[in-house]
């Protein structure tokens, strides 16, 4: 019994494509033609096409099909071995749902790591820096920094800031920075760890302290990145002070 391509792909459930390439990519040896040059595929490619067709339903690529060969042995190491990789691909995929649920509930933005979801009320230009931030600081400082992102304190300053013109003149960028240097005292008194070195930083302290000075100058304006480093002078003046 021989039968043609479409009748191959039809009896295996796959489609004419799919044979050819499997021809191309050599998993599925040629068949003889007949008298008038069509293909005659016969049990043996049958049995092939069925085998590669299971494998690649199963998860197998292409390559590693052809690793096989074409024994029809239990492979069982590179069974072994692929559900090793869709353990850990459905691991991946949970992960994603329980942070989408957490998305969707809070109406959270999309682009922060889960433990931020329930921070509100940020600016584009506070997501912005607070998704740099999450790249280079520790894990025990991005506990500390996500705690007090979920706990921000109401402050009549933060829509002042987030108004600011970039063309804002001087003494009001100073009045605004002395306005919020309370305010940066009672996040630091609620949260200490705040003060804390960036020690545990993948990448090291200074790396920390250079990407925060490029996040500021790339996300706020001018006057807004002039007053923030404003009140983290004032703010560090009144530490020294307070410990002479």
């Amino acid at each position: 019994m021989a039968w043609s391509t479409r009748e191959l792909a039809e009896l295996a459930g796959t489609s004419l494509r799919a044979v050819r390439h499997y021809h191309e990519v050599g998993l599925l040896a040629e068949p003889e033609r007949r008298a008038n040059g069509y293909k005659q595929y016969g049990v043996a490619h049958l049995v092939r096409l069925l085998r590669i067709k299971r494998l690649v339903d199963l998860g197998f690529s292409l390559s590693q099909i052809a690793a096989m060969g074409d024994t029809d042995e239990h492979p069982e190491d590179a069974l072994r071995t692929l559900d090793a990789e869709l353990a850990a691909t459905i691991e991946r995929l949970q992960r994603a749902r329980v942070e989408l649920g957490v998305i969707l509930r809070r109406s959270a933005p999309a682009d922060l790591p889960p433990e931020f979801a329930p921070a509100t009320g940020l600016s584009d230009a506070d997501r912005g820096f607070v998704t740099v931030m999450t790249r280079v600081l520790g894990p025990g400082y991005l506990q500390t920094y996500a705690d007090m992102l979920q706990d921000l304190p109401d402050d009549p300053t933060d829509a002042e800031f987030n108004e600011l013109p970039a063309d804002a003149d001087e003494p009001t960028r100073i009045a605004l920075a002395e306005r919020l240097v309370p305010y940066f005292r009672e996040l630091l008194a609620k949260h200490p760890g705040l003060a804390e070195s960036h020690s545990d930083a993948p990448h090291g302290p200074q790396f920390v302290e250079e990407t925060m000075v490029k996040a500021v100058d790339d996300l706020y304006n001018p006057a807004q990145a002039d007053v923030l480093r404003r009140a983290l002078i004032g703010l560090g003046s009144e530490g020294q002070s307070d410990s002479g």
